[in-house]
């Protein structure tokens, strides 16, 4: 009789498990690379090594697997801190954000989505989903902070979300000032105030 404690053998999931990493890994590989050219389900299933058959049945797009793509790297690079201190979360948040935007596959991903996203609909919906959690990481720090008496009731919080992401994606986009440790912590101070 086997004992329900001890682990059960090998059913699978650890092999899908790793399919679906090798997946993931090669949709933001591919999309860092891909210089304009469209990456495809097809471009996607031969890098990971599976079929095509394996992502349609666990996406139901191109534009799905590049999301959760997206999605799961910035939650691995960009880890949503609770320190305890409003301060010190916005500064983690700040620094982990713009650390993981000067990385590949992370930041030259993100540079061709944004391309990709002017010139299609599924892609810029794609990418005001993805922006939408990430805004969302921020919109829980500054709510907790407000909840231990950090913030004060009156602030926009909105407003705020606007003004980290909205520093970030000009000096992303634009290139025209750093997105380093220094200036991510001068952002979530110049926030609070």
């Amino acid at each position: 009789m086997h004992d329900s404690n001890e682990p059960r053998p090998h059913t699978g999931r650890r092999r899908n498990e790793a399919a679906r990493r090798a997946i993931l890994d090669a949709a933001l590989e591919l999309l860092a690379d891909a210089d304009g050219a469209p990456v495809s389900v097809e471009t996607i299933a031969r890098a990971a090594g599976v079929g095509k058959q394996t992502l349609y049945r666990w996406w139901p797009s191109k534009g799905a697997v590049l999301l959760d793509a997206l999605t799961d790297r910035a939650a691995q690079d960009v880890p949503a801190p609770d320190t305890g201190s409003l301060r010190a979360d916005l500064r983690e948040l700040a620094v982990a954000t713009f650390e993981a935007s000067r990385r590949p596959p992370s930041g030259p991903a993100l540079r061709t989505l944004v391309r990709e996203a002017a010139r299609d609909p599924h892609l810029a919906e794609l990418m005001r989903t993805f922006t939408e959690s990430r805004r969302a990481a921020v919109r829980r720090v500054l709510e907790r902070g407000r909840e231990r008496g950090e913030l004060s009731a009156d602030r926009d919080v909105d407003l705020l979300v606007d003004q980290f992401y909205g520093f970030f994606w000009y000096r992303f986009l634009l290139e025209h000032g750093p997105l380093d440790r220094a200036t991510a912590v001068a952002l979530a101070d110049s926030l609070l105030g």
